[in-house]
């Protein structure tokens, strides 16, 4: 898109709610930088509203880091062609070029970045320092931060999957009055079935079976979840006593061989090397950091360098290369043969070092990887621990579970097609109800009109009233004789239900004792083991504490001595540049010659001051005569002001004359040489 259409865009949105900017081309495409700059603010003021400010009020630096930090959430990518320097001084500088490409994608994307803004405030993750993530507070209330974090995406995807899921209020009313009316016609169908009943003689042995029943099913389904949890509980302690006698046989090959002298000695080498990395590589680290920090610092304090520029640094580059070649191969072709044989011991120690830095690095990266994974794996025991019990399924296990959602995925499939077509078909029957009942009354009003022109009005209900009694008392005699069969029948069928339940739940609670009296059984080896493994993890606990508080000692004392080095070394400085300066000062002063001597500080002080001296005598004599001519002179200029005025009105005099002048020449041209003419000369003249 060329820049115009990309303006004629970034107008006609900007134009819109909620922006209401009420621009044209020309007005914006004569926007000063600062201004783009704001419009480019307000605009991400929309999108994200803690942005909305006065860019005037806030420092030109300061604005550009902002906006690269939010255009960094919003993951905005500069074009391929723009150099990542050009970028950031054309935000800071409002280059139309950069601005409007940003301002276009955003523009385009408004409600999708609002959330995107929203949900960084929550989900952008706080950048912690390894050494301030070893305190074990500082890492338990991280971890609790990175839960909170998942469970509100989680949240999330759960509101935004309501918010789509397309649920009307009309639907949902829809179906609330369908199941009222459901529920109205299942009160009438069980009043008619309790009048039916009390009707019996045997009614109440009837519902005492009917009840039995209902109880014995309500039996039956809590003991299949007593056996299912039965079930889940063996297979959890069968797992974990598996995972507890893998850790009881790691434990015992680590312990084989172990002396308490091979314990110190290994833990004096874990001292070692964390000395080692606390001493000698945590500072380098530091440095470095400080490095890169100010040399970042510097490339974003200096202004875009363009082509002429990088070419003059590639040239300064080439030629110090140049220069540091030539040294080397100076100092090796001047080189001594007891400096040939010490440089091969330090390359020697070079490597050494090098090897020893690279393993501290590799313990490091290993020990981070290790906590991670082990955050990890708290984690996914805390998910597994809070999802009811579930164990993570395995294998075959896994493969059942999957066909077992997939069979019922199916299922769930079909029903809902066969409830689709049910309500299709529902919503057709009722329209055909309606058709028909609308016919039904038409016919009757027909009916009616003739009964009363026939004379025999009411004919046709009174008939079927007599038809309807006549159904009802056939249908109570066929019901009556029906009734003892029915109830015996149920009878009957509710007694074989009962003995076939009795039947089958035999086996399996047989089969539940045996596991009951191995849960027993496996109980006091389990806290015995769970005691044991207890008193070795205190242990390991102790240990770990004991070497973490003196690793924290070590630190604080290399804190302390880094930072009282650099304080000597800058006092050191300071009194050498100070030693410098009082020498060169002696020198000069203590010299014969006039022009050292008139180089130092007290010959330099001396002149300026003498300077300053006769400066302010000049400046005083200048005050001096200001003042005793400034009456004269204000009187003098007063005089002038007057005599400009009475000129000025002269000049406004002789305009008024010749303009007299003019008309009385042309009344003489018109009226002739009359009597009058030499009348007007003279009043001329008296006038002049």
């Amino acid at each position: 898109m060329s820049l115009s259409e990309q303006m004629k865009f970034i107008v006609q949105e900007l134009n819109k709610e909620p922006f209401n900017k009420s621009y044209n081309l020309i007005s914006f495409d004569s926007l000063e930088p600062l201004q783009l700059l704001q419009v480019l603010n307000d605009v991400l003021a929309i999108i994200d509203p803690k942005q909305k400010m006065d860019i005037r009020e806030e420092a030109p630096d300061q604005t550009a880091v902002r906006i690269f930090q939010v255009l960094r959430v919003l993951k905005y990518k500069p074009p391929d062609h723009v150099n990542m320097s050009q970028f950031r001084a054309g935000i800071v500088q409002g280059e139309k070029p950069i601005l409007f490409p940003i301002l276009e994608w955003l523009l385009q994307k408004v409600p999708e970045l609002q959330k995107r803004a929203y949900l960084a405030k929550f989900l952008v993750k706080i950048e912690v320092p390894a050494e301030i993530m070893q305190d074990e507070e500082v890492n338990g209330i991280y971890m609790q931060y990175e839960e909170l974090m998942e469970q509100f995406k989680e949240l999330h995807k759960q509101f935004d999957q309501l918010k789509n899921s397309g649920f009307s209020t009309s639907e949902i009313r829809k179906d609330i009055a369908n199941m009222e009316e459901e529920k109205e016609q299942l009160i009438k169908r069980i009043e008619r079935l309790r009048r039916k009943v009390e009707s019996h003689p045997n009614s109440t042995k009837m519902m005492t079976v009917a009840k039995n029943l209902r109880i014995e099913r309500d039996r039956e389904k809590k003991l299949a979840v007593q056996k299912q949890e039965q079930q889940t509980t063996i297979t959890h302690l069968e797992q974990r006593i598996k995972r507890l006698e893998a850790q009881l046989r790691d434990m015992r090959q680590a312990s084989i061989g172990a002396t308490p002298s091979s314990m110190i000695q290994k833990l004096e080498e874990e001292t070692r090397t964390n000395g080692f990395i606390v001493k000698e590589q945590l500072p380098k680290d530091i440095t470095q950091k400080k490095k890169m920090i100010q040399n970042l610092q510097k490339v974003v304090s200096v202004q875009a360098m363009g082509n002429d520029d990088l070419l003059e640094l590639n040239s300064k580059i080439s030629e110090l290369n140049a220069e540091v070649n030539q040294l080397i191969e100076k100092r090796m072709r001047s080189g001594e043969p007891a400096d040939d044989k010490l440089s091969l011991f330090r390359q020697q120690a070079g490597i050494i070092a090098h090897k020893k830095l690279g393993a501290a690095e590799t313990l490091r990266s290993i020990r981070d990887e290790f906590n991670h994974i082990q955050r990890e794996l708290e984690q996914k025991r805390d998910v597994v621990s809070t999802a009811e019990g579930a164990e993570v399924l395995k294998g075959e296990d896994f493969k059942r579970y999957v066909n077992k959602l997939r069979s019922k995925s199916t299922v769930y499939k079909k029903k809902r097609a066969e409830l689709a077509e049910l309500r299709a078909e529902a919503g057709v029957l009722s329209r055909t109800e309606e058709i028909l009942k609308q016919r039904n009354e038409l016919i009757n009003r027909q009916l009616s009109v003739l009964e009363k022109k026939k004379g025999v009005a009411g004919y046709r209900e009174t008939q079927e009233e007599l038809e309807k009694v006549s159904s009802m008392k056939s249908e109570l005699d066929e019901m009556k004789g029906r009734t003892l069969d029915d109830m015996s029948e149920m009878v009957r069928r509710l007694h074989a239900e009962i003995a076939d339940r009795r039947n089958t739940l035999a086996p399996i609670l047989r089969e539940i004792r045996p596991l009951r009296e191995k849960v027993r059984e496996l109980n006091p080896e389990y806290e015995s083991k769970k005691q044991v493994y207890e008193r070795q993890q205190a242990g390991f606990d102790s240990n770990m504490s004991k070497l973490q508080q003196e690793v924290k000692g070590y630190k604080e004392e290399c804190r302390a001595e880094e930072s009282r080095y650099h304080y000597l070394n800058c006092m050191m400085k300071i009194l050498q540049v100070q030693q410098a300066r009082v020498a060169s000062e002696m020198k000069a002063y203590v010299s014969a010659d006039a022009q050292e001597k008139k180089k130092t500080f007290r010959e330099v002080y001396s002149k300026k001051i003498q300077e300053q001296e006769n400066l302010s005598r000049g400046l005083r004599e200048r005050q001096k005569t200001v003042r005793e001519n400034h009456e004269p002179n204000m009187k003098q200029m007063k005089m002038w002001k007057d005599l400009e005025r009475l000129l000025e009105c002269k000049k406004q005099c002789l305009d008024q004359l010749s303009s007299i002048g003019a008309s009385t020449g042309a009344n003489l041209m018109m009226g002739g040489y009359g009597e009058s003419a030499p009348t007007l000369l003279e009043d001329d003249r008296l006038v002049l």
